[in-house]
């Protein structure tokens, strides 16, 4: 099960994910790990910026009327 991560915690944990990455140590399975984990990351992470715009444009419309 994958864990639900608040924005700023996705963030730092792709920036954590991105310096783990960065060091040429890793081996090419722990490096496709993390490259799995970005990917689901970021897909929260554009789930979460889609719905906090929808939101300000529904009240933006309500502003208007």
């Amino acid at each position: 099960m994958k864990k639900e991560f608040c924005y700023e915690e996705a963030v730092e944990r792709l920036e954590k994910i991105v310096a783990e990455m960065e060091d040429s140590h890793q081996d090419i399975d722990h490096l496709i790990d993390r490259l799995k984990e970005a990917k689901g990351l970021i897909k929260q992470c554009k789930e979460k910026l889609y719905k906090i715009d929808k939101a300000i444009k529904e009240l933006e419309e309500e502003d208007e009327e």
